[in-house]
């Protein structure tokens, strides 16, 4: 992955997260299935926090279509709302490959 790739930051946050779930795991007593479980928790648990701003962002555009969807919207105030809420998307979430 390149550096200047807009995803590299969740990337590496999300292979921080399970080197440490492995770390952290490897000097501990439990079970082999355990640690399994552990280091696939702390994969969970990185990718919901690296994409919680793609979700909202998601959940703001779905209510804006599904206003616009309605057809109570004249044309203009359809496009203006449009425009309002990309404005307002976070900049992460802009033209940003999710993979």
């Amino acid at each position: 992955m390149k550096k200047d790739d807009a995803n590299a930051e969740r990337y590496i946050a999300i292979a921080r997260a399970c080197l440490k779930a492995i770390n952290d795991t490897a000097a501990e007593a439990g079970s082999r299935e355990e640690k399994i479980q552990a280091v696939y928790q702390a994969i969970d648990d990185a990718f919901q926090a690296e994409f919680a701003d793609y979700r909202q962002s998601v959940a703001v555009m779905g209510t804006v279509l599904e206003r616009i969807a309605s057809g109570q919207l004249d044309a203009e105030t359809a496009a203006s709302l449009a425009r309002k809420t990309l404005d307002q998307q976070p900049e992460n979430t802009r033209n940003a490959l999710i993979h």
